[in-house]
């Protein structure tokens, strides 16, 4: 062999030097796309698990909304249930108070006056007796409808006729028939009234918060 050989030989690489080249590079970049692949795979779990924990996220503050409501409705429910378990009851004892009552008005003053003893010591009796209904209806909270001098509201008071008198406002009780009662703000029996018509006309009950609010 020459120098001509010699350098020719010593300039050109291995004839399997170039295929382990482009091997090399081939799995270079096999391995690249495999990282790529494993790298989309891993942000689609993490998009994936970020979606589980947004909806598990809302639908555990729905369930506590839910539950607080839940407690709320329940805690008002027991206060209604404390505070209007004795309605049938309340309603019953009316009865007794309102004969009370008319025991007491059949007695003239008159006669009040001029009784004797056993007479005065029974009607002293039922006064006390009607007094101590009423405040252990005030004790449970149960309380007289305001009716005479107050104008007719069809919520509390139950009209029972009318009376003639111009120098009253139209629409004003001024006759109380048969006392009504409320329990806490509920109606336990409506006023009997009578109303009067032919003065100057009262506006409706709520027409005046009507009347500010416009």
């Amino acid at each position: 062999m020459n120098e001509t050989e010699l350098k020719t030989a010593v300039s050109q690489p291995p004839e399997d030097a170039a295929p382990a080249a482009e091997t090399a590079r081939t799995s270079e970049e096999a391995a690249c796309e495999e990282a790529m692949e494993q790298l989309a795979g891993a942000s689609a779990d993490v998009e994936r698990l970020e979606a589980e924990k947004a909806d598990l996220t809302d639908r555990l503050l729905r369930l506590a909304a839910d539950m607080d409501n839940l407690r709320r409705r329940s805690e008002r429910d027991i206060a209604d249930a404390r505070k209007y378990a004795m309605t049938k009851f309340a309603g019953d004892m009316l009865v007794v108070g309102d004969n009370l009552r008319r025991t007491l008005d059949a007695v003239p003053a008159e006669r009040r006056a001029a009784g004797d003893g056993e007479l005065k010591t029974l009607l002293e009796g039922v006064e006390m007796t009607s007094r101590e209904m009423d405040r252990l209806f005030e004790k449970h909270g149960i309380t007289r409808i305001a009716a005479k001098g107050e104008r007719f509201d069809p919520h509390r008071h139950q009209a029972m006729f009318e009376v003639a008198d111009p120098s009253t406002p139209a629409g004003t009780v001024v006759e109380v028939v048969q006392e009504g009662y409320a329990i806490g703000d509920r109606v336990l029996r409506a006023a009997l009234v009578g109303v009067s018509r032919g003065g100057p006309a009262t506006e409706p009950v709520g027409a005046e918060d009507s009347a500010r609010s416009s």
